[in-house]
């Protein structure tokens, strides 16, 4: 291993899978024994370890790693001193963004905040919950809870919860009704300040996040390539939206010519039709690994 590392930390659990296949993309093979917390990863300048993103901050504060991957709402939660280099939207659970919501009884006189004082409430996200309400000057009890949290509604063990969803389908489904929004949540790529400060670190924490980002504006993107006669290339060209200009090179004895260029894959079920229309021929859409 190289003498000089970068610790990374990178979230075990519903994000795990989500961020390998992301460090894919990016370049880095990262593997997993079920046993072991620490994965292998095909670059000897990095150490990578995992942990539940509850704890990710704190340890990354505290400079055990030099930089990782976790929420924003446990960033906040922990109240930690870290460095956010950016935000990294990559769950393909949901399109949704996951928000932590105030939920009550749907059939309950509970409307506001404000309506919950005196109350007792439940949540995963305790110290965050306790500063929003005590911010309002509303006097609540706020418990931790240890999961199932949906339920202890209905079973009167509290009269509401602070729970995260994207959908509010779960929510629904016991019965619960949302009541306010306390915080929309992503995950974020943080690092120590101190080891931001260090050129070998500070340069290897750029050359991750620059292409990760690049993974991230691939999985919006496509490449179409397709061949183009001489009197319909003008049309052709004219039809594609592209990051700069279509890529152009003439055929081999040939008076046609290949096109090349990348283009947002919401378009392309559109774009494939008007392009045949227009005398495109042989068109290949392929996937993008990055885009920078």
């Amino acid at each position: 291993m190289n003498k000089e590392a970068l610790k990374l930390v990178i979230p075990k659990g519903s994000l795990e899978q989500a961020t390998i296949d992301l460090f894919k993309r990016a370049g880095w093979n990262i593997s997993i024994s079920p046993r072991n917390y620490f994965p292998t990863v095909d670059d000897d300048e990095i150490v990578m370890a995992r942990l539940r993103a509850q704890e990710i901050s704190r340890y990354v504060e505290a400079g055990t790693f030099d930089a990782g991957l976790t929420g924003k709402d446990w960033i906040l939660e922990n109240g930690s001193d870290v460095q956010v280099i950016d935000d990294l939207v990559y769950s393909k659970v949901s399109q949704n963004p996951a928000r932590w919501v105030l939920a009550v009884d749907g059939e309950s006189d509970y409307h506001t905040p404000e309506d919950l004082a005196g109350k007792k409430i439940a949540t995963e996200l305790l110290r965050f919950t306790t500063r929003f309400f005590a911010d309002r000057g509303v006097p609540v009890e706020v418990e931790f809870s240890w999961g199932s949290t949906e339920a202890k509604v209905k079973e009167g063990v509290v009269d509401a919860i602070v729970d995260v969803t994207e959908t509010g389908s779960t929510l629904r489904a016991n019965g619960l009704r949302i009541i306010h929004n306390l915080l929309t949540t992503n995950t974020q790529f943080i690092c120590n300040p101190r080891s931001y400060k260090d050129p070998f670190k500070r340069e290897k924490i750029e050359q991750i996040h620059m292409l990760l980002q690049a993974a991230l504006e691939a999985r919006k993107m496509v490449g179409l390539k397709m061949n183009v006669s001489k009197e319909n290339l003008d049309m052709i060209v004219g039809l594609l939206p592209s990051l700069d200009a279509p890529t152009v090179a003439g055929l081999y004895k040939s008076d046609w010519f290949a096109v090349e260029s990348v283009v947002s894959e919401e378009v392309v079920r559109s774009l494939i039709p008007k392009l045949l229309k227009a005398g495109a021929r042989g068109i290949i859409e392929y996937s993008l690994n990055k885009v920078l």
